[in-house]
């Protein structure tokens, strides 16, 4: 396979790796309702089960830390996306929710340590000036799997077939991932990069480490209980409620699309002050706003204010070190995954005690301190005296 080509499969195997993520995550809202039926308990008790999702998710990231430096890349997603894809497919067996649970906390472990993968594997891939541009399309498979899985559940439970059939599906897609890697050369993260000098980090990086925390944290407290705000609050339809997952992330694939070219034009630096500031000013009225018809635009709009804010906030922070390892790409996305992880337990905690517009409310004073740390972020970049932008 001539470079070229196998920058594209590489690339590829990068796409479907954050889709693999999200669409475990996507339709979350969709299936608990379903699931909670099946199993015989409550929406918040099966809600609170993906926190062995996450959790796994959590456990993959800080794994990451330290596995690319001793198992290449190419190894980890054959053996990763082989046995994901086997698990998946298994959840046609599975009729406890005690077996489901343990299912979803491996393939959250496999996930979290594929998604770090990934974004090292586009870092070491594309020079500068073109990281943050193919960060950005990389996620947007994110968010094309987000669409598409957010519709495919919607319509699978409409048709009345079982919650395990979306799940099943994405096991053919990790089984893909895999085959892939298989005919891949993949950047190597072993003993040559252990040996270079690694660069200080200023304290801007950690901001943005606690912006992707609370990034994901504010996402996941709107898309597990915007569906059921819709639905118990608005009185609206299963099918208007579960479309609103979709709708954020067509918005999402449509601003990132977007985001890929206009990156180049008003550089990351600035990119990240005004995503962070329409992600907070797009969330508010989806706790505002009493019509259902207009709540599923507004969800789309929402989705499209985030002009991809995660892969900017993670380009940024590369952009503040010389050369990234792998080491600070992985704790970036540790950041954002523990903001995942969390996310089912801390969010159902917040519905128990108060109710689901809460839960939203709290999502954008989320994105609010976000804001507030990319100001920060922005003052103290070590760069920034060098950039013009």
């Amino acid at each position: 396979m001539s470079p070229k080509s196998n920058q594209v499969v590489i690339t590829l195997v990068s796409f479907l790796t954050y889709f693999v993520l999200s669409s475990m995550l996507a339709p979350i809202g969709i299936l608990s309702g379903p699931m909670a039926e099946h199993f015989g308990q409550s929406i918040t008790d099966v809600t609170k089960q993906f926190s062995w999702l996450t959790g796994g998710i959590l456990v993959g990231a800080v794994i990451a830390l330290f596995i690319f430096d001793w198992i290449s890349l190419r190894k980890l997603f054959i053996a990763i996306y082989g046995l994901v894809a086997l698990v998946l497919l298994s959840f046609i067996t599975v009729d406890s929710l005690e077996s489901a649970r343990y299912i979803l906390a491996f393939v959250g472990v496999g996930s979290g340590i594929g998604l770090a993968g990934a974004a090292i594997t586009i870092s070491h891939s594309y020079s500068e000036d073109r990281r943050a541009s193919m960060l950005v399309i990389t996620d947007g498979s994110f968010s094309v799997a987000g669409f598409a899985i957010g519709w495919t559940a919607t319509y699978l439970v409409s048709q009345e077939f079982s919650w395990s059939a979306t799940y099943q599906l994405i096991g053919f897609i990790a089984a893909t991932v895999a085959i892939l890697a298989v005919i891949s050369r993949f950047p190597n993260t072993l003993p040559e990069e252990r040996a270079a000098k690694p660069s200080p980090w200023p304290l801007s990086v950690w901001l943005c480490v606690i912006s992707l925390f609370l990034y994901t944290l504010g996402q996941y407290s709107m898309l597990f209980w915007l569906p059921n705000y819709a639905a118990t609050v608005l009185v609206a339809q299963p099918s208007q409620a579960g479309s609103l997952v979709g709708q954020f992330w067509l918005g999402m694939f449509l601003a990132q699309v977007f985001v890929a070219w206009w990156v180049l034009k008003v550089g990351v630096r600035r990119l990240v002050l005004i995503a962070s500031a329409t992600t907070f000013c797009g969330s508010l009225p989806l706790w505002n706003v009493s019509n259902i018809e207009w709540l599923i635009v507004l969800a789309l709009v929402w989705g499209f204010a985030n002009l991809a804010l995660l892969k900017a906030i993670l380009s940024f922070a590369t952009e503040m070190i010389e050369v990234p390892s792998a080491r600070l790409v992985s704790l970036l996305l540790l950041g954002a995954t523990v903001g995942t992880a969390v996310s089912p337990y801390v969010t159902s905690q917040i519905v128990e005690w108060t109710n689901t517009r809460t839960i939203l409310l709290f999502g954008s004073v989320c994105y609010g301190a976000l804001f507030l740390l990319m100001l920060g972020a922005r003052r103290l970049d070590p760069r920034a005296s060098n950039i013009t932008t």
